[in-house]
């Protein structure tokens, strides 16, 4: 008895141990560099909006409506909505993905990004900020609700407002408690911002000197991550799509 026992919390060690591909740091750190570059190519050159996450428009949107500015308070549901309507499209695309176990939404995902990315850095400077921004709001949701968990901690690959509150609460506890798991946390969320924050400062750079063709550095990060998802989806974890990654 006891050596089943043994056996079998073995197991779940093992189970609780490994991660999928799209669960490790590398991936996480890709997304949120991308999720980074999004942020600051729609703020730089389409429309002055952010499109990683909603609290500044939201902020923006009550200026509005206080002001009377209505066409700036429709203007501004536009992100808004698309990012609630992504929300909702990734849960539904995720479940038909799954059924033909061929490769995991979290790749399929990545693939769309690619396209998007090749497409909106294809429209001229003319063509409505509505597009990408209606786009890329998409984008961002789907990835945000996609990708939750890295290595088993939950985080976000499209905003940072989070990581900056764990570094700071890990940081004490890594601190006053000489707290191993803390000090893990506090580095894991601190890279996250390194990564978000290095992803718009090449955004903002590429910008300036191309423009809305900028947002096309963003497809050579993303390229690398889809090759990792792919080989991991047709390879060692071909017999893992049905498993569910952390947080789901």
């Amino acid at each position: 008895m006891d050596k089943v026992t043994s056996e079998a919390k073995s197991k779940q060690a093992e189970d609780e141990n490994f991660f999928l591909e799209c669960e490790k740091h590398m991936s996480f750190w890709l997304l949120i560099f991308v999720g980074g570059f999004y942020g600051a190519y729609t703020y730089s050159v389409r429309g002055g909006v952010f499109c990683n996450a909603q609290t500044a428009n939201v902020v923006l949107l009550s200026m509005a409506i206080g002001n009377r500015d209505i066409s700036r308070a429709l203007y501004l549901l536009i992100p808004i909505s698309s990012y609630f309507l992504g929300a909702m499209l990734s849960e539904i695309l995720a479940k038909d993905v799954k059924k033909y176990k061929l490769f995991r939404w979290d790749t399929v995902l990545v693939g769309i990004e690619m396209l998007v990315v090749i497409v909106l850095g294809a429209l001229p400077k003319s063509a409505p900020d509505q597009i990408c921004q209606v786009a890329l709001n998409f984008i961002c949701s789907m990835q945000f609700n996609t990708f939750r968990q890295n290595e088993g901690i939950p985080m976000a690959t499209t905003f940072v407002t989070n990581h900056i509150r764990q570094v700071g609460s890990n940081l004490v506890k890594a601190i006053r408690d000489d707290d191993e798991k803390a000090k893990k946390r506090s580095k894991g969320h601190f890279i996250m911002i390194i990564m978000f924050l290095l992803g718009g400062i090449l955004s903002t750079v590429l910008c300036y000197y191309f423009d809305v063709r900028a947002i096309w550095g963003a497809f050579f990060i993303l390229a690398i991550l889809f090759v990792r998802l792919i080989v991991a989806d047709t390879t060692y974890e071909k017999e893992l799509l049905k498993k569910v990654p952390r947080g789901h």
